[in-house]
């Protein structure tokens, strides 16, 4: 059960590995980011597969109006994923992730997390302090339901979480790199500070259930792990257009091939890169 848990929780976060983005020293505090790649209300669905089996599903929401955070204009935005069908009798997943991510600079404000995985249980809320570059993290203890004491980090200046992440990451323009070029990202996730080289493979075509799609090919390096099998391990795909929404993951693990694929979408800002 311990290993199917962790294999159906990093599944789920397979399409959005890539999220992670180092922002530099900026000034001011908040950095205007210019982008046109999303708007509030889009809504993206996802399966996930393990061989020829649909093990689980997900969808990545923006909500439909602003929130105000930090007296900060706001997108919320929510990642649900679970599993379904028989694999839901030996490794239950019904898992949460959200954050108020700052429309101008997106950066995250808050962020939480509620994690169901079999008999294990989380509930974290994380708050980001820009201003003096802090965080703080509270998770709830487990018998008394209420939050234990916070944990404090000194963070690099414009630190993202994932979701903030996955946002900045659809305004990157892919026209200035070259087939090959490798850019490191990073981030603040379950207590630490992340690196990670991603590596540009070009443009392709690809399908999925929601289509044909011209995209933008993304390789992921990962370290040695006992989980993902080599090279080539984790491979994603974005859209080819201006809305820049994950579209496939494939990933070898050394207990067999899984994915991530886009079903359906709706309220996508821009046309996508959809071919007959």
């Amino acid at each position: 059960d311990l290993i199917m848990n962790l294999f159906i929780k990093y599944v789920l976060l397979l399409f959005i590995i890539t999220a992670f983005t180092g922002t530099g020293n900026e000034e001011p505090t908040y950095t205007p980011i210019k982008y046109n790649s999303f708007a509030r209300g889009e809504k993206l669905e996802y399966k996930v597969n393990f061989g020829i089996f649909t093990i689980g599903e997900a969808q990545m929401i923006i909500d439909d109006k602003f929130y105000r955070i930090n007296s900060r204009e706001c997108y919320k935005v929510d990642i649900f994923g679970k599993t379904k069908g028989m694999v839901d009798w030996v490794a239950n997943v019904d898992d949460h992730w959200g954050a108020y991510v700052d429309s101008s600079a997106l950066v995250p404000h808050i962020s939480y997390r509620k994690i169901r995985e079999g008999k294990y249980k989380k509930d974290e809320v994380v708050r980001f302090d820009h201003r003096v570059n802090l965080i703080e993290a509270k998770v709830k203890n487990k018998k008394t339901g209420e939050f234990k004491e916070p944990k404090v980090y000194v963070a690099p200046k414009g630190i993202r979480d994932m979701l903030a992440g996955y946002l900045y990451l659809r305004t990157i323009d892919f026209n200035t790199m070259q087939k090959g070029d490798v850019f490191t990202m990073s981030g603040f996730f379950e207590d630490e500070f992340y690196e990670l080289d991603i590596r540009y493979r070009g443009r392709e075509k690809i399908k999925t259930k929601a289509g044909k799609f011209m995209a933008i090919k993304l390789e992921p390096l990962m370290p040695e792990n006992k989980l993902f099998d080599g090279e080539d391990s984790i491979l994603a795909w974005i859209s080819d257009d201006e809305n820049k929404i994950p579209l496939k993951v494939q990933a070898k693990m050394f207990i067999g091939n899984t994915g991530v694929e886009l079903k359906k979408y709706s309220n996508v800002k821009n046309p996508l890169s959809r071919l007959n």
